[in-house]
C-alpha cells in the first residue's frame, strides 16, 4: 500500500450540539484530497481522539472510508496507553476496512523501552495491516528511542514512523540505520523540508487543511532538485505552520479551515476555540498567501 508523501492529520467535524457531523466530514475529505492531501489519517490527535468515545471513533473511521470512496486510503488511529484496548481497536478498525494503523506511544504510563517495543509489537502481530508508529514525546511524555525504533523497523507490517519529538540527532540516526524499506514522516509541519533533506518520505500534516497545495509543491521543488525554491516556499509557509499550534489543537486549524469556507465546527472541552483577535490573525496570514 502506498500512502504517498502528504498524509493529513484530519480533524473531525462537529455540528452545533457536538455531534460528528456527516455532511461536513464528507466535504473536508473532498476539499483535502483536491488539495494535494494523498492518504488521510482519522482520530488522530488532530482528530480529538482524546475526546471520542469508542463507538464515535469507529463511525468516523467508516465515515471517511466512505466519503474516501476509494480515491485515497484511510488509516485509523487506534493507539491507546493499554495493548489489550490498542489490540482489539486497531481489529475493530481492520474489520471496517482502514488501510493502515497510527498507533501512539502509550501516554500517562510511561512505560520503558522494552515495553515500548513489547506494546508495539503486540499490536502489529495482531493486525495484517501496516501500521505506522507515532512518536510524540511532548503529549505523551515518553520518547521511542532510536534502537526501539529500529528493533520495530524488523517486525513486517510496521512501515513507517511519525516522528514528532523534534529531537534531530535522534531523527539523524534514524534516517542513519534504518533498513531501506522502513519510512518516516515528519510528524511536525515547519519540519518537512528538513526531514525531507534527510531522506524522510513526506509529512503528516495538519497544516494541509488550508495549505496542502501548496505544501505539495514545497515537497515536489525539494524532490525536482530545486531546494532554493522549495526553501523559499517553506519559510514563506512558516508563519502558517506556527500558528496551528499558538492554542491548544485543533481549535487553530479548525478556525483556519472554517476561513476557507470549509465550516467543521467547533472544539470539544477541554479544548476551547479560538478568540476572535486570533481568528484575525488566521485570516491575515492566509491572505498574505492568497487564500482568503
Amino acid at each position: 500500500m502506498d500512502f504517498g508523501s502528504l498524509l493529513t492529520a484530519m480533524v473531525t467535524p462537529f455540528d452545533e450540539l457536538g455531534n460528528v457531523d456527516e455532511v461536513a466530514l464528507k466535504g473536508l475529505v473532498d476539499h483535502l484530497i483536491a488539495t494535494g492531501t494523498t492518504s488521510i489519517v482519522a482520530c488522530g490527535t488532530t482528530g480529538e481522539s482524546p475526546t471520542l468515545d469508542h463507538d464515535e471513533k469507529l463511525r468516523v473511521f467508516e465515515m471517511t472510508l466512505r466519503a474516501a470512496d476509494g480515491r485515497i486510503p484511510v488509516i485509523a488511529g487506534t493507539g491507546t496507553n493499554a495493548t489489550r484496548e490498542s489490540i482489539e481497536f486497531s481489529r475493530e478498525a481492520e474489520k471496517l476496512g482502514v488501510h493502515g494503523l497510527l498507533v501512539v506511544t502509550p501516554y500517562y504510563n510511561r512505560p520503558s523501552q522494552d515495553g515500548l517495543y513489547a506494546h508495539f509489537a503486540s499490536v502489529a502481530e495482531a493486525v495484517s495491516l501496516p501500521v505506522m508508529l507515532y512518536n510524540v514525546p511532548g503529549r505523551t511524555s515518553v520518547n521511542l528511542d532510536v534502537d526501539t525504533v529500529l528493533r520495530l523497523a524488523q517486525v513486517p507490517n510496521i512501515f513507517a514512523l511519525k516522528e514528532a519529538s523534534g529531537n534531530f540527532t535522534q531523527i539523524l540516526h534514524i534516517a542513519a540505520e534504518k533498513p531501506d524499506d522502513f519510512l518516516f514522516y515528519s510528524g511536525d509541519d515547519k519540519f518537512t523540508l528538513p526531514m525531507l533533506s534527510l531522506g524522510a518520505a513526506g509529512v503528516v500534516s495538519v497544516a494541509s487543511h488550508v495549505v496542502g497545495s501548496e505544501i505539495r509543491k514545497m515537497m515536489d521543488l525539494f524532490w525536482q532538485g530545486q531546494t532554493t525554491e522549495a526553501a523559499v516556499l517553506s519559510a514563506r509557509l512558516l508563519p502558517v505552520f506556527e500558528a496551528m499550534f499558538m492554542a491548544p489543537s485543533p481549535a487553530p486549524v479548525k478556525a483556519a479551515t472554517a476561513l476557507l469556507g470549509h465550516s467543521v465546527g467547533s472544539v470539544r472541552l477541554p479544548l476551547l476555540p479560538v478568540s476572535e483577535t486570533f481568528q484575525d490573525h488566521l485570516r491575515e496570514l492566509l491572505s498574505r498567501l492568497g487564500k482568503c
